[in-house]
């Protein structure tokens, strides 16, 4: 006779206990509370299955999209990163690393008739940055291609569009933390902007607050002749945080 599993045997026995003529009615009665309390497990079980697979479903969802505007890892430079076409080449070369893009970061303010609203800018290389984020796919309208060297265009995040009441082709007011010395005092540096585009990228905290411009573009508002960082996509996110500890040591300046 084949016998089953002991596990499942226990449970048979557990949950099925035999009727007997002098205590049928106290077996029927431990079988059906028996039954009722394997439901109950059950029904609990699937209910903690459930609310876990949403929770990592919603959990995989925001973290795809703020990875899609984000780098796994950014090495920076606030002065500037010199010779960064070399350095980058370096990076690329590094195991795990999928794609290096320069970047410019900075904080600013955007203005447009009485409407100012804080905005954080970067300079990208719309060559590049397809290898380190899903930007140039998250133009709902124009083309990161647009945004070229010297034409001090800039792409707002959906959000910011509307907030401000830009649409593609107005131009609007960026003024940066630093400022220029004139006869008067030192004055704001501010810069009049062509809007060439429009990004939305499922994300309002992005989508409010960003101002994308050619790096070239934004080095110039800030006077500085180099890219700020670089920003590097690797094949695990889970190992970004070693990645990062390995080009600590291939990038020391930054």
């Amino acid at each position: 006779m084949l016998r089953l599993p002991i596990e499942l045997e226990i449970g048979l026995r557990y949950t099925r206990s035999k009727r007997r003529k002098t205590v049928g009615k106290r077996d029927g009665f431990l079988s059906f509370i028996s039954g009722i309390s394997t439901a109950g497990i059950a029904l609990g079980v699937a209910a903690l299955i459930v609310v876990l697979s949403v929770m990592n479903g919603f959990q995989k969802e925001v973290r795809d999209r703020m990875l899609s505007v984000l780098s796994h890892v950014e090495i920076t430079a606030p002065d500037g990163l010199a010779n960064w076409e070399p350095i980058a080449l370096r990076v690329a070369k590094e195991p795990h690393v999928l794609g290096v893009a320069p970047m410019v970061s900075s904080q600013g303010l955007l203005s447009r008739d009485s409407i100012m609203r804080g905005v954080a800018i970067r300079g990208v290389l719309p060559s590049e940055e397809g290898k380190v984020s899903d930007l140039p796919q998250q133009f709902v309208v124009g083309n990161i291609d647009d945004l070229q060297p010297g034409s001090f265009g800039v792409a707002l995040g959906a959000q910011l569009a509307s907030i401000v009441g830009a649409q593609v082709g107005d131009r609007i007011n960026l003024i940066v933390p630093e400022s220029d010395i004139t006869p008067a005092g030192a004055m704001p540096r501010m810069r009049a902007l062509q809007v060439l585009g429009i990004v939305d990228s499922g994300h309002y905290e992005y989508d409010s607050s960003l101002a994308i411009m050619h790096w070239k573009d934004a080095a110039a508002l800030l006077r500085l002749q180099n890219p700020t960082g670089l920003r590097v996509k690797v094949d695990d996110m889970q190992r970004a945080p070693e990645v990062a500890a390995d080009l600590a040591q291939v990038v020391p300046q930054a």
